[in-house]
């Protein structure tokens, strides 16, 4: 498990706009945000946000990146029906959501099943975590990640 200070894995995170970032050495601040699936309330709210928010995040000079276990494919739907502007990478194999903690056991209606945990982290120029948020809630998430991106 990922936590603040932690120098992030080397790990090289291929997103959907074609952009490759090794997570160690990423050369700009990015905000990797992991939420369980594409087209789902809660995470189309979460990227709806995160999209209203992406100029503001460019001009901080901070990346952001949406993760999850779905395939490039059905991120290349998620992103053209709602028009996303934030780029998502598939983490199919679940190297990255094994690495960051966010692959982990839930409940619902007694039933345990594995799934993702909706968590986002801000990772430095350096490649050490700033700022960590785990279990999150999704309104005011992406706000409050762009404040403290900036204070970063």
């Amino acid at each position: 498990m990922i936590n603040e200070g932690d120098k992030a894995p080397s790990i090289t995170v291929t997103a959907s706009d074609g952009s490759g970032t090794n997570l160690a050495s990423p050369a700009q601040t990015v905000v990797l945000y992991f939420y369980p699936k594409d087209d789902t309330s809660g995470c189309t709210r979460e990227a709806r946000d995160f999209t209203a928010l992406a100029s503001d995040f460019a001009k901080a000079g901070v990346k952001v990146v949406g993760v999850s276990r779905d395939s490039m494919k059905k991120h290349e739907k998620f992103i053209g029906k709602y028009d996303l502007a934030v780029p998502l990478a598939s983490d199919e194999d679940g190297r990255i959501s094994d690495a960051f903690g966010t692959w982990v056991e839930k409940s619902m209606y007694g039933r345990k099943y594995m799934g993702m945990e909706r968590s986002t982290f801000i990772i430095g120029a350096d490649g050490r975590v700033l700022k960590a948020w785990r279990k999150v809630k999704v309104p005011g998430h992406a706000q409050e990640v762009l404040e403290a991106a900036k204070a970063a």
